[in-house]
């Protein structure tokens, strides 16, 4: 598999913000995309996504095939549960390998979870998501969302060639819908996906990113 830059990446990190102000917005409202509840928390921050991000997720599920459906697992994620995410990334990390470096510890582990400061869940504007039936069975993908190294091999990265035909045209099949409806994948994860957010601007040209980190109304909740 090619490299690709991290999230960490200073050339990322460093990109600025010009925070367009939009809201986040809850997806069970759409009454069109299916939201998976595996990761659901007591204020349905999971739901929620940017405006942009809602409306571009509706128009990626009309370029699937018919009887297809997106399945979210998981968009906007509070900066205190993404910094946990990222530190336990780090500790099971050093865990797996005891030789390594602080550096080196942070490195890999950000090639999975992204470090607070500049992650896509963070800004709202991404989703780790699946493809499923319309009656909510999920397609094979090559492994299930969120099974990383080091528990799990590299079989999570979108190009992966560890992975059945199936599975391979389930993930063209959802790279196709999300890549027209104007997303960016992070290759180290075929499930995740953002619009808006500085990985985004990045890989797509424009020299701000739209959303930095945003905050659930709980007025509104």
């Amino acid at each position: 598999m090619p490299p690709f830059v991290l999230l960490s990446d200073p050339r990322v990190v460093d990109l600025p913000v010009q925070e367009c102000g939009e809201p986040l917005v809850d997806l069970r409202d759409t009454g069109v995309i299916r939201i998976d509840t595996r990761l659901a928390d007591e204020l349905g921050a999971y739901a929620h996504v940017r405006l942009s991000v809602a409306d571009r997720l509706v128009a990626a599920q009309s370029q699937l095939p018919r009887g297809l459906r997106l399945l979210v697992v998981e968009g906007f994620r509070p900066q205190d549960v993404q910094k946990r995410y990222f530190v336990s990334s780090m500790s099971r990390v050093a865990l797996a390998n005891p030789d390594w470096s602080a550096e080196r510890v942070r490195t890999e582990s950000a090639t999975y979870v992204s470090p607070p400061e500049v992650a896509p869940h963070v800004a709202g504007g991404a989703v780790d998501l699946t493809l499923c039936t319309v009656d909510g069975d999920e397609l094979p993908m090559g492994t299930e969302v969120n099974e990383t190294p080091p528990e799990y091999d590299t079989a999570c990265f979108t190009a992966s060639p560890l992975i059945d035909a199936e599975a391979r045209a389930n993930r063209t099949t959802l790279i196709e819908a999300m890549t027209a409806s104007g997303f960016v994948n992070y290759p180290s994860e075929w499930w995740h996906w953002s619009y808006g957010d500085r990985y985004w601007a990045f890989n797509t040209g424009p020299q701000h990113a739209r959303y930095g980190p945003a905050t659930l109304d709980l007025a509104h909740l």
